[in-house]
């Protein structure tokens, strides 16, 4: 099992080029499906979750090509609709395949994906979506099993702002008869570019980026070919590399309006960052300030940084609190941090956390994506080597992040498991 060895650097400077997103490229690769014709997408990142999502496509009957951050997908002949627990229980984001499936073959069969470590992700919203659409649900044996003679456009209002159950939803409406008003929506970039993907392909979406969403359903969508936007999570993580190491750090092609919430906090810690025509600077030149910071969903404070930004309270000048409102779980980067020197007191929801002047080197080890991530930072700032065991998170959501890393200076290395 691979590993990360991470060694100190004084700062990082030069420039790096973000990756296609994540989390916007699994439901567009998904929603391929319901063209029934050829698709392109451009900046595809290279990445486990993306090379799942692949094989899906390819075991329900679509034929896969991929080159590079290219990928086409051809979705005519798809006729196996199921996606198994074998890949479900792999990546959660699996479950997207079931509006697609539904909406132009009327039925689908999925996996349900089970327990996660950073905690409960229902899928209820989606099923509750689908079921207003006209689907008849039934969940039995481990698996959600959907049917409908036609869908028909109806008013769903969701529980709460859901980014998965927003996307499956919206899949399902836009090949539905007559128009549905979907109402308390995710607003998260991704979500944006997933309906700005499926209007290129002839959908008829509006509102999309509020909360209500009206969908005009229509009777087929055509191919396309559509760029991915950049992932601003591995554009935040990155700019933390920089804001921790002291650096002054061009990343191109960031977004700085899928980055708000983050900006403004680095910006509270004495960060300079400034949108230049290509990108992101992000520099610094004092000790960090402590920050106080709760998660929320999207416009608020992203709860896939809130690992990185407990990183860069560790080593603030004073006392910093960070409240996690997402999921119950996401502090297991914390006792690895300890490790480490860090002074994190865990209080329920909310992280107490203490600055101290230097973080130590330690062996940790990575318990999710997210943590994965945070824990590659701390040891850029910790004395002596910083082993990050079980890296293989890492690669489900950031594509090569060590070479990024080691182009702006960084001493990192990934190492067979137990060597030096």
């Amino acid at each position: 099992m691979e590993k990360m060895i991470v060694k100190p650097v004084s700062e990082m400077c030069g420039s790096v080029k973000i990756s296609g997103s994540k989390n916007a490229t699994l439901p567009i690769l998904m929603a391929s499906i319901l063209s029934g014709d050829k698709c392109t997408f451009t900046n595809v990142p290279d990445l486990w979750d993306v090379s799942t999502t692949l094989k899906l496509l390819s075991d329900i009957g679509a034929q896969v090509e991929r080159s590079g951050h290219k990928v086409t997908i051809d979705s005519e002949e798809v006729n196996h609709l199921e996606a198994p627990y074998e890949l479900v229980k792999t990546m959660r984001a699996s479950v997207l395949v079931m509006g697609p499936l539904l909406a132009r073959f009327n039925q689908a069969k999925v996996s349900l994906p089970g327990g996660c470590a950073i905690g409960a992700r229902p899928v209820d919203q989606h099923i509750k979506g689908l079921q207003k659409l006209g689907a008849v649900i039934d969940i039995s044996h481990g698996y959600i099993k959907a049917r409908a003679k036609r869908l028909r456009g109806a008013r769903i209002v969701f529980d709460m702002p859901t980014v998965g159950g927003t996307e499956n939803v919206v899949m399902a409406a836009v090949l539905a008869e007559g128009v549905s008003v979907l109402e308390n929506c995710a607003l998260e970039p991704e979500v944006v570019d997933l309906m700005d993907m499926l209007n290129a392909m002839g959908a008829k979406i509006s509102g999309q980026g509020t909360s209500t969403v009206v969908i005009e359903g229509v009777d087929s969508l055509k191919p396309l070919k559509y760029e991915i936007i950049p992932d601003r999570i591995e554009a935040g993580t990155l700019m933390c590399a920089a804001a921790l190491t002291g650096g002054d750090v061009l990343l191109e092609g960031a977004r700085a309006d899928h980055l708000s919430a983050v900006i403004d906090k680095l910006r509270e810690m004495g960060v300079t960052v400034e949108e230049k025509e290509n990108g992101l600077r992000v520099a610094r030149k004092e000790r960090l300030q402590p920050i106080k910071i709760s998660t929320g969903p999207y416009p608020g404070f992203p709860t896939d940084m809130q690992a990185q930004f407990c990183v860069l309270a560790a080593v603030a000048d004073g006392q910093s609190k960070i409240t996690e409102t997402i999921f119950e779980n996401r502090y297991m980067h914390v006792a690895e941090l300890q490790r480490m020197g860090a002074d994190i007191v865990i209080d329920g929801r909310t992280a107490h956390i203490k600055g101290v002047k230097k973080l130590q080197g330690a062996q940790v080890m990575a318990t999710d994506l997210r943590a994965s991530a945070s824990l590659i930072l701390a040891g850029l700032v910790a004395e002596g080597y910083t082993d990050v065991l079980r890296i293989y998170h890492l690669d489900r959501g950031y594509e090569k992040l060590e070479k990024k890393l080691r182009k702006l200076g960084a001493n990192i290395r990934r190492m067979p498991g137990g060597k030096h």
